[in-house]
């Protein structure tokens, strides 16, 4: 196939036009910026557009395909040209589903947790050498794509997003998948600039789960009530499999999960990613790796790149930064930090980046979000509010949404910086969380901060 992607450069697009351009299609593409590293990668495979910019002359009658990635605006020009050819036009989880679906799909969906559950399936299949299909949203230790498509895999595994698929169609890109095998892992409230009520945002789960092929099944966590209530409550022909959170231990920093052949070491530690686990395990199973199986991969699990990741661990410190912005993932990685380490000061930072974090009326859902810190701090940036055209907010709102009189407030990304090079660790846990960089800060540096 002669493919061309409109706004290659996207952390997924680039991964997908690699991946097709490895299964021997003819690959070219546009954007009007790319960074790295979808830009150096992109390079590697002469694949980086020669020029940056839209040019209609690239979109001609011979284009079997075009896929439309979601920084394309409706009326971007090579779009335009392409709708004026009649040529096919997919967007990404489209295109995905038509590359798959005489495939086993299986898709992982949920506010939170995808991204690891998805990468834990990847890891137990690598590690005992079953060769899947794949997209992930993360780069992950031992894969060198995100997204990998072939003729004979039996199976795919693809992370079930539930934000829009494309500037000319709006559904859910999960709603696009149609799986054999689904997972649900929790609901809460997010991306309020195209869900604006919470029964909105409800409905895109109760559709996906009415989605999954009849006769498939779906993997879900019991300890989420909208969770339970949307698939107990679903009425298409599917098997149903409930999970909860596994027993386990902490003890010296170390997270310790109970197995039938009794204690067994993790690399991850946190109720939430021992959740995640539990799921993960469900799934395995459907694809052909039993309980022993997967309790002997799992153990060498060290997580999904940005999710709760070591930068630096000493004896009196450590510093880990996580990808959370979402009210219920900041309170849940928040907590699994704590337990972890309950005899040391407890120093988070959370950056206010997103259309929803910043909205005003949105801020409530981070009460207690932070309870768990010694030290609470958040950070935002009023040019960012401007930048999305939201309401300003102020820091008396910021601080009465987390109910915290403590909590220490930045602005100015220079303070901000100030503050987190000056910290002393000793006895100390420094967590950084944010989808953002705090306006331009290297967290490779914050391996210089001592104890």
């Amino acid at each position: 196939m002669n493919v061309h992607f409109i706004a290659i450069g996207g952390a997924a697009m680039h991964n997908l036009a690699i991946a097709l351009h490895n299964k021997g299609f003819a690959v070219s593409g546009s954007d009007d910026t790319i960074y790295d590293p979808s830009k150096s990668r992109l390079e590697a495979k002469g694949l980086l557009p020669e020029s940056f910019g839209w040019f209609p002359d690239k979109i001609t009658a011979d284009l079997d395909a075009i896929v439309l990635g979601m920084h394309a605006k409706a009326d971007n020009p090579e779009l335009l040209r392409a709708q004026e050819l009649d040529l096919k036009i997919y967007s990404y989880p489209e295109f995905l589903y038509e590359q798959s679906k005489h495939k086993t799909r299986v898709v992982i969906g949920g506010s939170h947790g995808k991204t690891t559950i998805t990468s834990m399936i990847l890891h137990v299949m690598n590690y005992f050498g079953k060769d899947v299909d794949y997209m992930v949203g993360a780069q992950l230790e031992g894969f060198d794509v995100m997204v990998k498509l072939t003729e004979e895999n039996d199976f795919i595994v693809l992370e079930g997003d539930e934000y829009l698929s494309s500037a000319i169609d709006r559904r859910p890109k999960f709603h696009l998948y149609k799986p054999n095998i689904a997972l649900l892992s929790g609901i809460a409230w997010d991306h309020i600039n195209v869900f604006p009520t919470f029964e909105n945002y409800l409905n895109q789960f109760r559709i996906f789960v009415d989605s999954i092929i009849k006769g498939g099944s779906i993997t879900y966590n019991t300890e989420d009530e909208h969770v339970k209530t949307i698939v107990e409550a679903s009425e298409n022909t599917i098997r149903k499999f409930p999970y909860k959170t596994p027993e386990h231990d902490i003890s010296d920093g170390m997270t310790y999960l109970t197995t039938p052949d009794g204690p067994m070491p993790l690399e991850i530690f946190g109720k939430h990613n021992l959740n995640n686990l539990a799921g993960a395990k469900w799934i395995c199973q459907q694809m052909g790796v039993d309980e022993d199986e997967f309790y002997e991969a799992i153990a060498s699990f060290k997580g999904a790149s940005k999710r709760l990741e070591c930068l630096k661990e000493t004896k009196n410190s450590a510093i880990y930064k996580d990808f959370a912005h979402s009210p219920s993932k900041v309170e849940a990685t928040t907590r699994a930090v704590k337990d972890q380490y309950p005899d040391r000061t407890l120093i988070a930072c959370l950056e206010l980046h997103t259309y929803s974090s910043l909205n005003a009326e949105f801020l409530k859902e981070y009460k207690g979000a932070l309870d768990a810190a010694d030290v609470a701090v958040v950070f935002y940036s009023p040019h960012a509010v401007e930048i999305k055209k939201l309401q300003a907010v102020t820091k008396d709102q910021i601080s009465g949404a987390f109910e915290r009189d403590d909590l220490i407030i930045y602005t100015n990304p220079d303070d901000f910086k100030s503050f987190v090079y000056g910290l002393k660790l000793r006895d100390s846990v420094l967590l950084m969380m944010s989808s953002g960089n705090y306006g331009g800060l290297d967290l490779n540096e914050l391996k210089n901060i001592t104890d």
